[in-house]
């Protein structure tokens, strides 16, 4: 706890001025009662004694005031002595609260760690006040959403709009490039090609692809005139070049045609080497390492990093420019997705078990540090201002206090005008 020897006096916890204005008011009108009641029995006592030859109940008015008068003031010494010194006179055993201050911050901390902080109260509470559900509850709020909406909004913004941008998109890019590099593509790109294969938009797949390759061939024919030509010799008439090439577009469109036929040889032996070479993906080593390499080839490539920062930057744009639109349907999605949250933890029952569970693991853990938890309160009262804090318990306490005031001062007549009578009798009967 010697932590905080050298900190400077930490402040005491102020009351909001309403609250302040009220105790301070109900403390003062208590004072001026106790003290008015006692300024009474003074007066009345003074009086009785001013009275000629006076009889017995002048004699029983006069001893009810008298131990009145010392009721009120014994209480009035037990109550100040609390706080201060009575009159400013250093009198030893008083000012109690200032002077025990530290020992009252000890007190206080070990009390909160033994009999507060401890699994059979916390725990039942925790669960008594059903946090998952008020927060449920909050959530469906019709104000809520578009509050917890604009949050997130105002730190997706923040978290975007950051000088560090460079660093972003560098940490951006060595994460990307860590979790491709930790996937094994072979297999997952082998199941896809065997679910494509398996399905039956692999048929409208294959015939797009026909459709595009005829399309190219048509657009291309005399591309294809000039390649045949090129690659012939120069005795060679170019009217057998044409020949030549008439006969590649002619076999390849047949070719084509084939596989549209979805009982052709042509396409049965095509799915079949495409399903050979999607086994391969899922079972060979050597493909999956084939595959490594290249994936390997293209993350380390620069122009591969370049078009991840220029993505990266522009999608960054993109969502700060759709965020900052107040009619964007990023902040309804995310309205609806506060709502959604809102229904699945009053309704899922697996999530509110796993939230409840995490609840009370964190106030479990919270446990653990009651040690710590009860010096810091033991610190932080120790570091208060003694004077501080004697005016505001005095605040908060005395005004319930004064009564004690009154009481004495009450019970203290009544408790003299009881002696009176009884010496009266007694006197009486020694007498007779």
């Amino acid at each position: 706890m010697s932590s905080m020897a050298g900190l400077p006096r930490a402040p005491v916890p102020r009351f909001s001025p309403a609250d302040e204005v009220q105790a301070r008011s109900a403390l003062r009108r208590n004072q001026l009662l106790a003290t008015g009641l006692l300024i009474v029995t003074m007066v009345i006592a003074a009086a009785t004694h001013l009275v000629p030859n006076p009889g017995w109940l002048v004699q029983l008015v006069r001893a009810g005031a008298e131990a009145g008068i010392v009721g009120g003031l014994a209480d009035w010494f037990a109550i100040t002595v609390l706080f201060r010194h009575p009159l400013g006179i250093p009198i030893p055993h008083t000012a109690i609260l200032p002077r025990s201050k530290d020992r009252i911050g000890r007190s206080l901390g070990a009390f909160v760690e033994r009999y507060f902080l401890i699994p059979e109260v916390i725990l039942p509470k925790v669960r008594q006040l059903d946090l998952t559900n008020k927060v449920a509850a909050w959530l469906e709020l019709p104000q809520t959403a578009p509050v917890v909406a604009d949050w997130i909004i105002t730190i997706a913004k923040r978290l975007l709009a950051t000088s560090d941008g460079a660093q972003i998109t560098q940490l951006i890019q060595h994460t990307l490039a860590q979790r491709l590099r930790a996937v094994d593509l072979a297999p997952i790109l082998g199941r896809i090609v065997k679910v494509l294969m398996t399905s039956d938009e692999s048929d409208v797949i294959l015939e797009k692809i026909v459709d595009a390759a005829e399309s190219w061939i048509a657009a291309n024919k005399a591309k294809i005139n000039e390649m045949v030509e090129q690659r012939t010799g120069w005795w060679i008439p170019r009217m057998i070049d044409r020949r030549i090439a008439t006969a590649i577009i002619e076999a390849v469109l047949d070719i084509l045609h084939k596989l549209r036929q979805p009982d052709s040889e042509l396409r049965i032996q095509l799915r079949d080497a495409i399903s050979k070479m999607a086994n391969e993906f899922i079972t060979s080593d050597e493909q999956r390492n084939k595959l490594r390499r290249m994936k390997d080839l293209i993350l380390d490539d620069p122009e591969v990093r370049a078009w991840v920062a220029s993505s990266w930057e522009g999608l960054s744009q993109g969502i700060i420019s759709g965020l900052s639109d107040p009619e964007s349907t990023t902040r309804s999605t995310l309205q609806s997705a506060v709502l959604g949250v809102a229904r699945s933890l009053r309704e899922d029952t697996f999530i509110r078990g796993r939230i409840d569970a995490t609840i009370e693991y964190l106030a479990t853990e919270l446990v653990q540090w009651r040690g710590e938890i009860g010096s810091m309160i033991s610190d932080v009262v120790r570091n208060w201002d003694a004077r501080t804090v004697s005016d505001r318990l005095e605040m908060v306490l005395g005004s319930d206090l004064q009564y004690i005031r009154i009481n004495g001062t009450i019970v203290g007549g009544l408790v003299g005008c009881a002696i009176y009578l009884l010496s009266m009798v007694v006197q009486f009967g020694l007498s007779s």
